[in-house]
């Protein structure tokens, strides 16, 4: 019998956006945070910046994980940060959404790791 791997891959590449965010001297504020609308993967400070990090891990050869941040999931994404950011009263102008795409090989190398910045366009007004 097969196992379904994909929620401790998914968390792997959490572990490791979250290491490296923090290596670029960003402080994370929360993690995993849910909604009615879904879930943001991290929320981080950089600088005077709120970010909202999207993490897309996958085995290497299958499809790239950034090519899964289409137009519906790049909507739900703006959706969430601007939802959290009411939340906070609309203390915090400044934020992005940013996608860290991570690939994994057969044997659980990480064989690339790239952080896209402002991968979801601008911030809603």
């Amino acid at each position: 019998m097969r196992t379904n791997r994909r929620p401790e891959l998914g968390r792997r590449g959490e572990v490791l956006a979250a290491d490296y965010v923090k290596k670029q001297g960003y402080r994370i504020i929360e993690q995993n945070v849910r909604s009615r609308l879904g879930e943001i993967d991290l929320v981080a400070q950089d600088k005077d910046c709120l970010v909202f990090v999207e993490v897309r891990t996958r085995r290497a050869g299958d499809f790239t994980p950034e090519e899964s941040v289409a137009g519906p999931k790049q909507r739900k994404l703006a959706a969430l940060a601007t939802q959290y950011v009411q939340k906070l009263g609309g203390a915090e102008s400044d934020w992005r959404v940013d996608v860290i795409a991570i690939e994994i090989d057969a044997q659980d190398n990480v064989v690339r790791l790239d952080h896209l910045k402002s991968a979801v366009g601008e911030q809603p007004d």
